[in-house]
């Protein structure tokens, strides 16, 4: 996650971008989290605790991952970068808070984009692509609204803190996180 950080940038421009390299990478972990089981395996473990709570582990297990992912990402940007230009709290706050957003962005894609709404491979990774790249681009995402704020910021002012796209990643993972493990139980 901390490819492309760079010792002496600006920190919250870093912060940005190791916050968006998420979005693709929590997707992905998502999909490995839900498909490693073979059906047999999982079935098993469905029968044991519910489809519901299994479909529901895997996606906060591949989110808990990602966040680790995010949180040594951005300590080697806060450790490496130019904190000139925004206070060093008011910074590691503002890209926690991106870093989470972008999370829960990607697990959104990563839930919609994977078994069981997706069951084929190829659908689901050009699906799940695709997803990340539109969550990167399009105006309405939360994830492009936390790194806007940052690099933003990075250029021209203090640390913004991205509450309402947290907030805005928050109800999007949430939603899609119940359509899968809802649709999971029904296909069983």
């Amino acid at each position: 996650m901390a490819v492309g950080i760079r010792p002496g940038d600006p920190v919250l421009d870093s912060l940005g971008l190791a916050a968006a390299g998420l979005v693709p990478a929590t997707a992905w972990l998502v999909r490995i989290c839900v498909t490693v089981e073979p059906d047999a395996a999982r079935d098993c473990t469905a029968a044991a605790a519910g489809p519901v709570r299994v479909h529901a582990a895997a996606l906060l297990t591949a989110s808990a991952g990602a966040l680790l992912a995010g949180a040594a990402a951005a300590a080697v940007a806060l450790l490496t970068g130019d904190r000139s230009g925004a206070g060093p709290v008011a910074a590691a706050l503002a890209g926690a808070l991106a870093v989470a957003a972008c999370t829960l962005t990607g697990a959104a894609v990563g839930a919609l984009c994977s078994r069981p709404l997706l069951r084929r491979r190829g659908h689901a990774v050009l699906a799940g692509s695709l997803g990340s790249v539109l969550a990167l681009v399009l105006a309405a995402s939360p994830a492009r609204a936390a790194v806007s704020a940052l690099v933003t910021a990075g250029r021209s002012g203090p640390a913004p803190l991205p509450l309402t796209p947290l907030a805005a990643a928050l109800v999007l993972a949430a939603a899609a996180g119940t359509t899968a493990a809802l649709t999971a139980a029904r296909r069983r």
